[in-house]
């Protein structure tokens, strides 16, 4: 995992040290907005990996506002090499690694370089590199004003302790910082399963962005975060009512198509070498997300 110093690609790893052996994730660089539901085919498109959960909130909220020919997505390998996010076979846009896309963008940018990227091809210029805005874009409809707090609130702590909070833990270094943050992760997964006891979705009845946030970390648990990010006091099929809410969203129209586990298991073990040196993956565990 590398950055970009001053419009050069340089292979750097994470930086642990100057936090106690924390992992502080760095904020997100480009914000500008469009109305994406009002857009010019082909005008945006997206730059994401369908291993990534940040990315797969975009490519959900794109399925159900049923923007995917309006906003097309061109897909990176899920191998993570030296140089970054790849793509081959003229999926690309014109480029080969997603650093290229970033030095057009800003040629003296510094950061580091991640999907997803809501990229303006007509201006040649990344509008937007924050999952939790792109979706909003999208006219989905899952933000109602009535529901702003709740969902804020849900938000939040969701981010802090289960979508962040599984990286925390897997990244750390220090064992204090590792115990951190799987105890805030249970904890949280403990109170969505309570939560869950009234309410059909994270807050009521209606479908909002809280439960797309929380489904793109859930659908990967059992076959990444339990075993490869050292998350294992639970698996998430031990969660009765988490693991129906999960089976439920992912038979909602359109998501089933953007999960592809073995994506997902191949970027994880094979590219994060510093925690899987031998980059094997793993065959199990045997999952199936239909309802029966």
């Amino acid at each position: 995992m590398g950055m970009m110093v001053d419009g050069v690609w340089r292979d750097i790893p994470r930086d642990t040290k100057s936090t106690g052996g924390a992992f502080v994730r760095p904020d997100t660089a480009f914000r500008e907005q469009v109305s994406l539901a009002d857009a010019e085919p082909g005008r945006f498109c997206l730059y994401v990996s369908r291993a990534c959960p940040w990315a797969h909130r975009t490519l959900i909220v794109r399925a159900f506002a049923r923007l995917e020919k309006v906003v097309p997505a061109f897909y990176a390998d899920p191998y993570m090499a030296e140089n970054g996010w790849e793509f081959h076979d003229g999926n690309s846009g014109g480029i080969r690694y997603l650093h290229e896309l970033y030095a057009k963008a800003k040629p003296d940018y510094t950061g580091r370089v991640s999907v997803p990227v809501l990229w303006d091809a007509k201006a040649g210029r990344i509008v937007n590199n924050e999952s939790s805005e792109i979706i909003r874009m999208m006219g989905a409809d899952l933000y109602p004003a009535k529901l702003k707090k709740e969902i804020d609130a849900v938000n939040e702590r969701v981010y802090r302790t289960v979508n962040n909070g599984v990286y925390r833990a897997g990244f750390a270094t220090a064992q204090d910082k590792y115990e951190a943050a799987v105890t805030e992760l249970f904890a949280t997964l403990d109170w969505l399963e309570k939560r869950l006891a009234k309410r059909r979705w994270l807050c009521g009845a209606k479908l909002t962005e809280a439960d797309v946030r929380l489904f793109t970390t859930l659908v990967r648990f059992d076959a990444v975060y339990y075993s490869h990010f050292k998350c294992n006091l639970r698996r998430l099929a031990d969660y009765p009512r988490l693991w129906r809410y999960t089976r439920r969203f992912y038979a909602l129209p359109g998501v089933a198509r953007t999960v592809d586990l073995a994506e997902i298991k191949s970027h994880y073990y094979r590219s994060q070498k510093q925690i899987n040196p031998t980059q094997i993956v793993p065959r199990g565990p045997s999952l199936d997300f239909r309802l029966r």
